[in-house]
């Protein structure tokens, strides 16, 4: 029989976006064959989490988690956390998010992101799912945010397509967070934050595409699946002083650490 690839999980794809929604057996049985076969789709407004909920029930290793991202803060209700936690207690939902800070493009709706991080900060300490993490442009509030809120209550998380300084890096780490990397880390200029993966614990890390955006090398610049989370683990691996098969079997055992719900699911499938 023929060796399978190692497990690796994408812990942060939209499977919704048209780019992948068209074709989505294809992507999927691409995935699987390329290691992948498990995967969380995510849905950055609430609005649409019924068709992001179908696909996880369609689809035997996908999963879902439901927020709103934080550049759909001003135009989109602000989230309660009792609507998320109503949302989360559906088997295939296994975390809350994304949601966070983009100050990079939408500074302007700062109070309207702040307002919504915070109602997901609490869903997630309620529900006791992990709170899904965007950080652009606002390094130094999200560390502030999330230290001050993890002080006052406890709550696991990641930060997802990782690509932020070292001191984000640490004051994330210094919760429990864990460290997710996208294909942003195989790209030929991020050799320092491949670094700040290498400084991290290896029990921090994990794997995603945020597909259908920012493909790793060869497919840069085209359509992401969830598949090429095989090609960033095999491009990172070496700064990590590990092998692609290693550093899979890590990620995905950092994946069900994190997302016990999945994990509990898979065992029982």
């Amino acid at each position: 029989m023929p060796t399978l690839p190692p497990e690796i999980v994408d812990s942060h794809c939209h499977l919704d976006f048209p780019e992948l929604a068209e074709d989505l057996p294809g992507v999927i049985a691409r995935a699987e064959a390329a290691g992948v076969r498990r995967m969380v789709t995510i849905c950055t407004r609430l609005r649409n989490e019924p068709a992001v909920r179908a696909i996880a029930e369609r689809f035997a290793g996908v999963f879902y988690a439901a927020g709103t991202h934080p550049m759909s803060a001003a135009e989109e209700p602000i989230a309660t956390p009792e609507a998320l936690c109503a949302i989360a207690r559906h088997p295939k939902c296994v975390g809350i998010g994304e949601t966070g800070l983009d100050y990079h493009y939408t500074a302007e709706s700062r109070p309207q992101q702040i307002e919504s991080l915070l109602a997901h900060i609490e869903a997630a300490r309620r529900t006791s799912l992990p709170l899904i993490i965007h950080a652009r442009g606002a390094d130094e509030e999200m560390a502030a945010i999330l230290t001050r809120e993890h002080r006052a209550g406890p709550f696991g998380g990641v930060m997802h397509c990782f690509s932020s300084g070292a001191a984000l890096a640490e004051a994330a780490l210094g919760i429990g967070f864990y460290l997710s990397m996208s294909g942003i880390a195989a790209f030929r200029k991020s050799a320092p934050l491949r670094a700040i993966f290498a400084a991290a614990p290896r029990d921090r890390l994990l794997a995603e595409t945020d597909a259908p955006y920012l493909a790793p090398p060869p497919h840069r610049g085209k359509r992401c699946e969830p598949a090429f989370s095989a090609l960033t683990v095999a491009a990172v691996a070496p700064d990590l002083g590990l092998e692609p098969g290693e550093l899979a079997r890590i990620t995905t055992a950092n994946f069900d650490r994190l997302f016990t719900r999945a994990a509990r699911a898979s065992r029982a499938a």
